[in-house]
């Protein structure tokens, strides 16, 4: 049929409202995301920490149990802050592999097909755009760290008392302050990379590599220089700087303060902001 004889008519169905428009972008990420079966298996091992945590919890509270499985009880593990460190500990090395995984095919694909104009042509400006792609990774990484980690601090609550609930609120408050803070710093990360590096393969090494050599760098400055202000750098020791503080208030020994490990996250993530501003527009000026 002849395309004049066509009649055309404007889209008629549900809008999507302006405030969550973002989620578009997260939800056609998914899609292709668990179309992997190498993601998809990745993603339900991220699950049996937490699975082997409740079940943990639930044999601290059920003597008989442990009288069946002949473990005594004054040898069990106790749930405290270092149990949930330990765990968020492992669920975040676990988001990671995650983040390597989906972070660096977020935007390069865009950049590389000149399809960002397409978008922001759209009613979907710069800040939607980095809202919906970062939302992908920070729903996915929530799924893993925080909220499963929460659900096993309020099953520990029910087995052992809200008296116990109230004097471990503090570490309810850690467990979401941590998990997000290290969930900004990579989301933020992986998305600038897969900006300026629109080779996936490199953009996930080179996530591996600001950690390693960023490590390693400070710790030659600290070496030469005498000083600990090196490991500003070192975003692995940052995070574990304000892991340590959040879950047991203690201070580092010989180390950055609390208030620069902080700082220097915070820092992080506004170069990774300004990384994307930089290389997120509408159009592209090509010099001959």
């Amino acid at each position: 049929m002849a395309v004049y004889k066509h009649n055309y008519q404007a889209y008629s169905g549900p809008l999507t409202s302006s405030t969550l428009r973002f989620l578009i972008l997260a939800r056609y990420a998914y899609q292709r995301i668990f179309g992997s079966r190498i993601f998809l298996a990745l993603f339900l091992v991220c699950f049996v920490p937490p699975l082997g945590g409740a079940v943990f919890i639930y044999l601290q509270h059920n003597a008989k149990a442990l009288q069946i499985l002949q473990i005594p009880i004054d040898e069990l593990i106790p749930i405290d802050a270092a149990f949930f460190q330990t765990l968020l500990y492992i669920q975040s090395s676990l988001g990671f592999l995650l983040a390597v995984m989906v972070g660096p095919g977020l935007i390069s694909p865009d950049l590389t097909n000149n399809a960002l104009p397409l978008y922001l042509s759209r009613p979907l400006t710069r800040r939607d755009y980095v809202i919906g792609k970062i939302s992908a990774l920070l729903i996915l990484l929530s799924a893993v760290t925080w909220i499963p980690l929460s659900a096993l601090f309020f099953f520990q609550a029910r087995m052992a008392g809200w008296a116990w609930l109230w004097e471990h609120l503090r570490l309810e408050t850690a467990i979401f302050t941590g998990s997000w803070l290290w969930m900004l710093v990579i989301s933020l990360l992986a998305l600038a990379l897969s900006a300026w590096v629109r080779w996936k393969p490199i953009a996930g090494a080179l996530i591996f590599g600001v950690f390693i050599v960023g490590g390693g760098f400070g710790a030659l400055v600290n070496a030469i220089l005498f000083t600990h202000w090196g490991s500003l750098i070192n975003i692995g020791e940052l995070m574990d700087i304000a892991w340590r503080y959040l879950f047991r208030g203690e201070g580092p020994s010989g180390s950055l303060p609390v208030w620069a490990a902080f700082a220097g996250l915070l820092g992080f993530c506004g170069f990774c902001l300004l990384l994307l501003s930089k290389k997120l527009k509408a159009y592209e000026v090509v010099r001959s």
